[in-house]
């Protein structure tokens, strides 16, 4: 049933013809006041019975019965179920387009008689306007808002007529009895009604949304791994479609040419003979080893470069083209997309000859034809350490043992041992059998045998190979046994973790007279057409403190240039020596001790002029430069 004091209201209403906008001017004109000021606020439409009203307080005081209820901040009302005594009555509600609302359906008699554009519900008359005038409440005046202790708000002047008029002391809502005395000021300038339900169901939401967001990142990262681990099978794939093709070309081979026939064609031990195909197919039978091409890049001007394996960057030094030439090196990542990343060198720098990537830090070493050697920082990009020489560096090594010690190779035969604690001038300066310059400097692994403090260094120049003794007083360079006599000495590789060393001659050319000469001039069938010379690669074996030397093999070698040679280990069960077979521009890797030829790797370019190998991660990575063309050969490890 229809709250009988509710439509005994609007029979008030009905019977002086008031529409519900006009109430407010006639309960003034009753009592004689004078208009007030109302300040209305634009209300925002009705979302239901929990909907907010805001006013700006004018912060005036109203003494009723000097009692008032104050707040500086937000009064909340919160809209839930209560009970009969006192309590708000959960209706149902029903907004529709045209903005009309419909009550509870009760008693429907009733409802057929209220006009549908005067019938309002209850529930957003106590969050927006007034109930009793249906006008928006103010902070200040006449019709400022308050409550009764109930908690049901209205208009003062309007609850006040109420009170004196026919309300016979009840709230107009409720029907809880109260008195004018029991009227409370409210000071607040913003009055919000906030449904909890509305609240919890947010909050629930909120806890969804983040549940799914980090499901979300949890899939982000499987797919990234996911899409690794198909790269790395895609490789793998890749690798044996190519294997089995070599296999299979391998096998024709094998059974459309005569047993023997290969064989009779060897001159010597390990080589096949010039432009021999068939020759480096019988070599590559049998062997497990297969680097395949990764990538080719492009660099402009590279001469020398050097593998960072713990930052997985390759540093190259280049000499840019252009007016006034300037030499730089340039960071690029091992990591695709292959960014890149140029350091400049100070002006007057010249050319880098040696460049040497630290195995205990982040930096790297430089040799530099003029007169310098510089130690610099790939965190920062800055020079650390600069130091004059005597002569043009042509190499420079990092000690193995201790992370302090540099040396250099110098163009006048002098090696130079320096220590970065000490910035102004050499530990040790030690001269050579001879004035040719130090093309190859290594730092030798710690040997038991040798004295505590003693640093041994292996070199290479025209003459062969030299060993060094730093730290010990008195100690002179000895060249190794059985190197002298072998040619002139242009490549020296070395392997620290089994002490191999192999070294590359080319044979010396004899003039009338007995004079000899280690670098022959310019000739077209030497260096223009791309044709090496007949030399040789030897292989010798550290063992305490002995060279012991174990074989040698013949090869296709520069006729002018100083070429670059590499050991391969990990990625077998031997060694491999890593070296430019200069006749057919190719890379060729041979067992070791054995020196047999296990595969060659096609370049694209000539000359071959730097090569490096280097372990990354669960691969070997053979890089060969070669013109402006930078190669990356990749395999599996063991």
């Amino acid at each position: 049933m229809a709250d009988p004091d509710y439509l005994a209201y609007l029979s008030f209403l009905t019977e002086r013809r008031i529409s519900p906008s006009g109430l407010s001017e006639y309960l003034h004109a009753e009592d004689g006041d004078d208009e007030m000021d109302i300040d209305f606020i634009g209300m925002p439409p009705s979302d239901g019975p929990n909907s907010a009203s805001v006013a700006r307080s004018s912060q005036e005081s109203v003494d009723i019965d000097d009692s008032a209820v104050e707040s500086d901040n937000v009064v909340v009302v919160e809209d839930e179920d209560e009970d009969e005594d006192g309590s708000n009555e959960r209706r149902n509600y029903n907004n529709s387009e045209g903005g009309e609302m419909s009550s509870s359906k009760d008693n429907k008699d009733e409802e057929e008689k209220v006009d549908a554009e005067e019938e309002l519900n209850r529930d957003e008359i106590d969050g927006l306007i007034c109930s009793i005038c249906f006008e928006a409440w103010s902070s200040g005046g006449d019709h400022r808002v308050c409550c009764l202790p109930c908690g049901h708000i209205y208009g003062l002047a309007c609850i006040k007529k109420w009170l004196q008029g026919r309300g016979s002391g009840k709230c107009p809502q409720c029907k809880k009895k109260c008195s004018m005395k029991s009227i409370r000021v409210l000071y607040a300038s913003r009055i919000v009604a906030l449904d909890v339900k509305l609240q919890k169901k947010v909050r629930s939401l909120e806890a969804k949304c983040s549940s799914f967001k980090e499901k979300s990142d949890d899939l982000s990262a499987k797919r990234v791994e996911w899409r690794k681990k198909e790269a790395d099978l895609c490789m793998e794939v890749h690798y044996l479609k190519e294997r089995t093709r070599h296999l299979e070309g391998l096998l024709e081979s094998a059974q459309s040419r005569p047993l023997g026939s290969s064989m009779a064609r060897w001159g010597c031990r390990g080589e096949a003979g010039l432009g021999d195909d068939v020759e480096k197919e019988f070599h590559q039978q049998g062997s497990s080893i297969s680097f395949m091409l990764q990538k080719d890049i492009q660099v402009d001007g590279a001469r020398i470069f050097d593998v960072d394996t713990s930052s997985q960057i390759l540093i190259i030094a280049r000499r840019l083209s252009g007016m006034g030439t300037m030499n730089v090196l340039t960071k690029m990542s091992l990591i695709p997309s292959h960014e890149k990343e140029d350091i400049h060198l100070p002006v007057g720098f010249k050319a880098v000859k040696d460049l040497r990537v630290s195995p205990h830090a982040r930096i790297v070493l430089l040799a530099s034809l003029g007169k310098k050697l510089s130690v610099v920082s790939t965190q920062s990009n800055n020079t650390v350490l600069t130091y004059d020489l005597q002569a043009a560096a042509w190499s420079c090594s990092w000690d193995l043992s201790n992370s302090h010690y540099i040396y250099a190779g110098l163009q006048n035969g002098m090696v130079v041992q320096f220590d970065m604690r000490q910035t102004m001038r050499p530990v040790e300066s030690i001269t050579g059998l001879t004035d040719s310059p130090i093309h190859t400097v290594h730092s030798l692994s710690a040997d038991s045998t040798v004295s505590c403090g003693v640093k041994g260094v292996l070199t290479a120049s025209s003459v062969g190979l030299c060993h060094w003794d730093f730290g010990r007083s008195g100690g002179r360079p000895y060249l190794i046994p059985e190197s002298e006599n072998q040619g002139v000495c242009i490549s020296l590789a070395y392997g620290p973790s089994r002490d191999d060393i192999v070294a590359s001659f080319r044979p010396k050319i004899e003039f009338s007279g007995d004079l000899t000469i280690s670098q022959p001039t310019l000739s077209a069938s030497t260096s223009i057409s791309g044709e090496g010379v007949r030399g040789s690669h030897v292989l010798y074996k550290r063992v305490g403190g002995r060279y012991e030397k174990l074989g040698a093999t013949c090869a296709n070698v520069s006729g002018i240039r100083l070429p670059k040679s590499a050991i391969v280990d990990g990625v077998s069960q031997n060694p491999l020596f890593a070296s430019a077979d200069e006749v057919t521009s190719e890379l060729v890797l041979q067992d070791l001790p054995s020196l047999t030829v296990v595969q060659h790797l096609r370049s694209r370019k000539y000359p071959i002029r730097d090569m490096k190998y280097a372990s990354i991660l669960n691969s070997g990575l053979l890089s060969c430069l070669a013109e402006d063309s930078l190669q990356l050969f990749s395999t599996k490890l063991l």
